[in-house]
C-alpha cells in the first residue's frame, strides 16, 4: 500500500489532543473520517507526537498507507475539502517508502510556547497565547533555563502521568525572544530535542515565568532539575500557547 507524509496545521481548542478517543473529538480521528471519505474503510494514521487537548501544531507530521496511488497534490486537496469545517489543514502532503514512519524516523522535535503579558485580556488571540499581567526579565529567564540545556534526568518536569520508560532526555536547545506589541509584549521560548516528556514544556515554560516575575532566582531552575521532584516544579502553564511547530528527518520530507 502506498505510504504518504502529510505535514498538518491545526487549532487544538476545540479537540481533547491529537489521540483518537471514543468520547471526545480528537484530530486523528477528524484527518481518519477524511481519509474514509477518499477511501471507505477504516484508517489508522500515525503522528510524530500526540499533542494534548489545547495543543496546537503548525508542522504535525503524519503518515497514512493508502490502496490508490495518489498524486500528493491532489490527495492533500481531497483531504482538505473534507476536513472542513474543522480547523485541521493538510499542508503538505508527500510519498514515502512503505517503511517511513511519521514518529519513529523522527529526529527532533521543535515546540514553540507564545506567552503574552499585558493587562488587557487576549481577545482575537484567545486560545492562542497563555497571558500574564507581570512584567518578566528576559535575561534572568535565559540565566534559568540555561541550566535545563543538555541531557538531564527531567522527573522534575514531567507529568506523573507521563509513560516515558526513562525520564533522562536531551535538551537540545531553549531559545526566549521579545516582541515589543506596544500594548504589551510577548516572549517567545523555542525549544528543541529528539523527543519530549509528557508536560515537559509546559512545565519548563511555567517555572521559567516564575523566574522572569522574581518569584524564583535562576539557580531555583537548577535546584529545582536537581531534585528529581515532580513537586519542586514550579507551575504548569496552560496548553494555549503551546505549538508543535516541526519535526526533523534524516531527509528532507515535503521538499
Amino acid at each position: 500500500m502506498p505510504r504518504y507524509a502529510l505535514l498538518v496545521e491545526y487549532d487544538g481548542g476545540p479537540f481533547s489532543g491529537w489521540q483518537r478517543q471514543t468520547d471526545h473529538p480528537s484530530v486523528q480521528a477528524a484527518i481518519e473520517a477524511a481519509l474514509a471519505r477518499l477511501e471507505p474503510r477504516a484508517h489508522t494514521i500515525a503522528a510524530a507526537g500526540r499533542t494534548d487537548a489545547g495543543v496546537h501544531a503548525r508542522g504535525q507530521v503524519a503518515h497514512c498507507d493508502m490502496e490508490r496511488d495518489w498524486d500528493p497534490f491532489r490527495l492533500s486537496e481531497a483531504l482538505n475539502f473534507h476536513l472542513k469545517p474543522a480547523p485541521v489543514a493538510i499542508r503538505a502532503c508527500a510519498r514515502v517508502a512503505e517503511d517511513w514512519h511519521a514518529r519513529f524516523s523522527a529526529l527532533e522535535r521543535r515546540y514553540l510556547f507564545r506567552l503574552l503579558v499585558r493587562r488587557a485580556p487576549a481577545t482575537l488571540e484567545h486560545g492562542q497565547v497563555w497571558r500574564v499581567m507581570k512584567p518578566l526579565d528576559l535575561d534572568a529567564m535565559r540565566a534559568g533555563a540555561a541550566h535545563l540545556v543538555g541531557r538531564h534526568d527531567f522527573t522534575t518536569f514531567r507529568s506523573v502521568m507521563c509513560q516515558a520508560k526513562s525520564p533522562v532526555k536531551t535538551l537540545d536547545e531553549i531559545a526566549i525572544t521579545r516582541v515589543d506589541l506596544g500594548a504589551g509584549e510577548e516572549f517567545r521560548f523555542e525549544l528543541r530535542a529528539r523527543s519530549f516528556l509528557h508536560n515537559q514544556v509546559r512545565s519548563i515554560v511555567g517555572t521559567l515565568e516564575r523566574v522572569g516575575n522574581g518569584a524564583w532566582s535562576p539557580l531555583d531552575v537548577k535546584r529545582a532539575l536537581d531534585a528529581r521532584d515532580r513537586a519542586a516544579c514550579g507551575p504548569v502553564c496552560p496548553p494555549d500557547g503551546l505549538y508543535l511547530m516541526g519535526v526533523g528527518y534524516p531527509e528532507p520530507v515535503f521538499g
